[in-house]
């Protein structure tokens, strides 16, 4: 993406001595064809991780893209899941560096009940069990000794706080932190 970007560079300052409208044109390709290719990128990176094979409702995964570098965070179950996600993303055409934040959850058979037990309350609440539904659900549920973390999209805040109320009715959570935004939220236009 680099090398596009310095020979539009050195194609933008041979067509500045000729014309300046060429030179605005040609920049304008340029920013066109960089969001293009970031866009792209984003999406190829965003269908690696959510086909991972075992990346699942218990597991977080979100990026940032900015000029090459792909930075990943999150929680997941798995050491390898964690790794897989590095792989796969750096194998990505467009991607030059990758940053791993992602944090692999300590082994918990405490916190492995109060996965259970929540997926099951928030998925037997109201409509929610249709966010269960497919290869990866909509509400993805982290639990860290304890404290619940609700992360993913739904329909809207109705479903939301329905989703909340039955996260902190589970017996032996601490805390429920409820990250979910609406569809509403993810189409609004960025500020």
């Amino acid at each position: 993406m680099r090398n596009v970007i310095i020979k539009g560079l050195f194609l933008a300052a041979a067509l500045s001595a000729a014309s300046p409208a060429g030179v605005t044109a040609v920049a304008q390709q340029l920013v066109e064809s960089s969001n293009d290719e970031r866009q792209q990128v984003a999406k190829k990176v965003r269908k690696a991780l959510v086909t991972l094979p075992f990346y699942g409702v218990f597991d977080n995964l979100e990026y940032r893209f900015e000029g090459g570098t792909v930075t990943l965070s999150g929680q997941v179950l798995r050491p390898t899941t964690r790794d897989d996600a590095e792989r796969r993303v750096a194998r990505i055409r467009g991607v030059e560096r990758v940053v791993n934040n992602v944090e692999v959850l300590p082994v918990s058979g405490f916190d492995d009940s109060i996965r259970a037990r929540t997926a099951r309350a928030v998925f037997n609440t109201g409509g929610l069990g249709r966010y269960a539904l497919g290869a990866n659900p909509s509400i993805h549920i982290i639990v860290n000794r304890g404290h619940v973390t609700l992360e993913g999209v739904v329909a809207n805040r109705g479903d939301r706080q329905l989703a909340s109320v039955a996260a902190n009715g589970v017996p032996g959570v601490f805390s429920v932190t409820n990250n979910l935004r609406t569809d509403r939220d993810e189409r609004a236009p960025a500020r």
